[in-house]
């Protein structure tokens, strides 16, 4: 099976015509032109072209023709090639293909993943979207800042963005380097508060079939305001991820195999120093505190884990006012230079703004 990109843009391209949105006009500046998704399989079966995912050429139609079918299913289409080669390919942009239960493993898959990172992340749980699975994004459009980003995007989600009049083909492709995680397996996400770091986190995993969300923030069921954070959080996660509700990150960061998201970094230390009776500054405290925190930072070293962690960065705001304020600050500024130096990648979030921080 090959398939041709004729087109990789959303419903009207990228940049769009007549939008003077940021990404649109950056995109317009820059000369990355996009236009509307379409492909072609083997010279006999075009999808999309304003078709919202409808077949045609060579004859072939929805119910197949000269070795080739179409079949709908919710949310988009399956097709299965002469060769027996199996893509997947949605109705257009928004839509999140639901195969059956039934359906077998794909070689080829566009998906919008502008639209709804997790399907990915929920097809490769279900065995769909393998690691010689070519996933490409479908509709690349303005929902992104720019080409940049989304590039970024494609890299921790394992995908591959095509350009229009790029070709694919399973058998000689050399997409099958996306298997892995490139060297990376601990991300230290920071930003203040609102700043949009855990949703960065989030996104991060989005494509990810084993995930656990690592909640450690205390309850507080008298305080409404807290409730509602976590309440946000909830919602944003994918229905598929579990939840642990720890403060032990050294046990969790030695077992799991998986990929952790640790929510967040700031609230464990409250939780330690809480612990430790650690607020009061005492010696045999700060010696407890200096021990914990020497073996999270062993786990975070040797864990075979894929890791994103969400941390708060202190130094950008007011002198606390209080002396435990100051320790607070003070430990969690200390404590985020070890993580990242032991980290693959950090970055950091200002207005939702991603800031990659350069290894030393």
């Amino acid at each position: 099976m090959r398939v041709l990109v004729e087109g990789s843009g959303g419903s009207a391209g990228w940049p769009e015509p007549g939008c003077r949105c940021a990404s649109c006009l950056r995109q317009e500046a820059d000369g990355n032109i996009r236009k509307e998704l379409t492909i072609v399989v083997d010279g006999r079966v075009r999808l999309g072209g304003g078709d919202a995912g409808g077949a045609d050429a060579g004859g072939a139609d929805a119910g197949g023709g000269d070795g080739y079918r179409v079949d709908a299913i919710a949310g988009g289409w399956e097709l299965t090639a002469a060769d027996g080669g199996r893509l997947l390919y949605p109705a257009g942009p928004g839509a999140v293909p639901v195969p059956p239960e039934d359906a077998a493993p794909y070689d080829v898959a566009f998906l919008d993943v502008l639209g709804d990172p997790a399907q990915l992340g929920w097809l490769r749980a279900r065995g769909l979207i393998t690691a010689d699975t070519i996933t490409v994004v479908a509709f690349a459009d303005h929902r992104v800042p720019s080409e940049r980003e989304l590039q970024r995007r494609c890299g921790f989600w394992r995908v591959r963005l095509m350009g229009d009049g790029d070709a694919v083909s399973p058998d000689r492709s050399a997409g099958k380097d996306l298997k892995g995680l490139t060297g990376t397996r601990r991300v230290l996400v920071l930003g203040g508060a609102r700043s949009g770091k855990s949703e960065r986190a989030e996104l991060r995993l989005a494509g990810e079939p084993d995930v656990t969300y690592v909640a450690t923030g205390p309850e507080a069921p008298g305080d409404p305001d807290w409730a509602a954070r976590v309440a946000a959080h909830q919602a944003r996660r994918p229905a598929w991820w579990r939840t642990a509700e720890t403060t032990d990150l050294a046990g969790l960061l030695a077992t799991a195999r998986g990929a952790l998201l640790i929510d967040g970094i700031g609230t464990w230390l409250a939780a330690v120093l809480d612990d430790c009776g650690g607020w009061d500054d005492r010696g045999s405290a700060r010696d407890e505190l200096a021990g914990r925190i020497a073996e999270l930072m062993g786990a975070w070293r040797q864990t075979s884990a894929h890791v994103v962690a969400v941390s708060d960065e202190t130094g950008l705001g007011v002198v606390p006012a209080t002396p435990a304020g100051r320790l607070f600050r003070d430990e969690l500024g200390r404590l985020n230079q070890a993580l990242a130096a032991e980290s693959e990648e950090a970055e950091l979030v200002v207005a939702g703004r991603v800031l990659p921080l350069g290894a030393w």
